[in-house]
C-alpha cells in the first residue's frame, strides 16, 4: 500500500474515498479509524467502489431501468478491461484495481457485488429466505469478504466468517429500512414467511402494525443475531491489528437492532439508529475488552 499512500496523484481519490464512507457507512467509519493507516485507506476504497455500484440503482436519476442496466454493463466491462490490464483510467475502478491487485482480492467478489445491485432492478419481491439470501450475499457479503483480504487473515476458514457477518448486517438494513423500502415499492423480506404469520404485502404497504407483525420482526431480528454470534469467532483468525475495529463495527452495527427492539419492533416508525454516544461507549467497552483478548 505504501505506492497508493505516497502518490500524489491518488491522494484525492483516497480523499474522495474517505468522504464516501464517512457519509454512508457512518458506523463502519467510528469503528474503522482504530485499523492501521494502510488498512484504513484500502478499506476506504473497497467502500467507495461499493457504494458507486450501489448507487446507480439507490440514485436512479431519471434513467430508465434499460439505461441502469446499460451502466451497470458498462462498469463490469471497464473492470473486466481494468483487470486484465492492471490499470484504468475512471477515477472509482482505477485506484480500485490497484488495491483488489495489492492484496490479492478476487475481482470475482466485484462481479458478483455487480450482479447483486443488478437484482434490485429486476426483483421487488423475495419468495423466501433462500432468494433473499444470495441477494445479501451478492450486495453486502462480498464486501466482507473483499475487506478480509484487507484486514489479513490466517486461516481460509475467516472468509465463511466474514460471510456470515455481511449477511448479518445486510439483514440489519433490511429490518432498519422497511418502511423507506416499502415506499419505493420493495418488499425484501421473504413473502412465505409473511404469509406465515398471517400477515399480507398490503400490511407493510398500509403500514397496518399489529402483533403479529411485531412477532414477524422479532423474529426476523432473531434471525440476524444468530448471523452475527455466528460470525464472532471468525475475528479471532484477523491479524491482531485489525480485529479491534471490526468487534467494535460488528457490535455497533448489532446495536441498530436493540434499537428496533426499543421500538417494540415497530420498523413502520422509519429508521432505527445508534446515537453517537452510544457508538462512543461500544467503542470504549471494546477497547478494555480488547486489552485482555489474544
Amino acid at each position: 500500500m505504501n505506492n497508493l499512500l505516497k502518490d500524489p496523484l491518488l491522494k484525492p481519490h483516497i480523499n474522495f474515498s474517505k468522504s464516501i464512507i464517512k457519509h454512508y457507512a457512518k458506523s463502519f467509519y467510528f469503528a474503522s479509524v482504530f485499523l492501521p493507516k494502510k488498512k484504513r485507506l484500502a478499506t476506504y476504497v473497497i467502500y467507495s467502489f461499493c457504494r458507486y455500484v450501489d448507487n446507480i440503482i439507490d440514485k436512479p436519476r431519471k434513467r430508465t431501468k434499460d439505461e441502469l442496466n446499460t451502466e451497470l454493463n458498462s462498469i463490469k466491462d471497464e473492470l473486466e478491461k481494468a483487470n486484465r490490464y492492471s490499470e484504468s483510467e475512471h477515477p472509482i475502478i482505477g485506484i480500485f484495481i490497484q488495491v483488489i491487485k495489492q492484496y490479492g482480492i478476487p475481482v470475482e467478489y466485484a462481479f458478483d457485488l455487480i450482479e447483486g445491485v443488478r437484482m434490485d432492478l429486476i426483483y421487488d419481491r423475495y419468495k423466501n429466505f433462500d432468494e433473499l439470501y444470495i441477494f445479501c450475499y451478492r450486495v453486502a457479503a462480498v464486501v466482507g469478504l473483499m475487506m478480509t483480504y484487507i484486514l489479513g487473515f490466517n486461516d481460509k476458514s475467516a472468509l465463511l466468517y466474514a460471510e456470515k457477518l455481511g449477511i448479518a448486517m445486510q439483514l440489519t438494513n433490511i429490518l432498519r429500512d422497511v418502511k423507506e423500502d416499502k415506499e419505493n415499492g420493495k418488499i425484501y423480506l421473504p413473502l412465505n414467511e409473511i404469509k406465515s404469520f398471517d400477515l399480507t404485502e398490503e400490511d407493510f404497504i398500509n403500514e397496518r402494525f399489529n402483533d403479529n407483525f411485531r412477532q414477524f420482526i422479532k423474529m426476523q431480528s432473531e434471525r440476524a443475531k444468530l448471523f452475527y454470534e455466528e460470525s464472532k469467532d471468525g475475528i479471532s483468525l484477523l491479524d491482531k491489528d485489525s480485529r479491534f475495529a471490526i468487534y467494535a463495527a460488528l457490535r455497533i452495527y448489532r446495536e441498530i437492532l436493540e434499537e428496533i427492539e426499543k421500538n417494540d419492533f415497530n420498523v413502520l416508525k422509519g429508521r432505527a439508529f445508534v446515537p453517537n454516544l452510544r457508538k462512543l461507549s461500544i467503542l470504549l467497552s471494546e477497547y478494555f475488552s480488547n486489552l485482555f483478548r489474544t
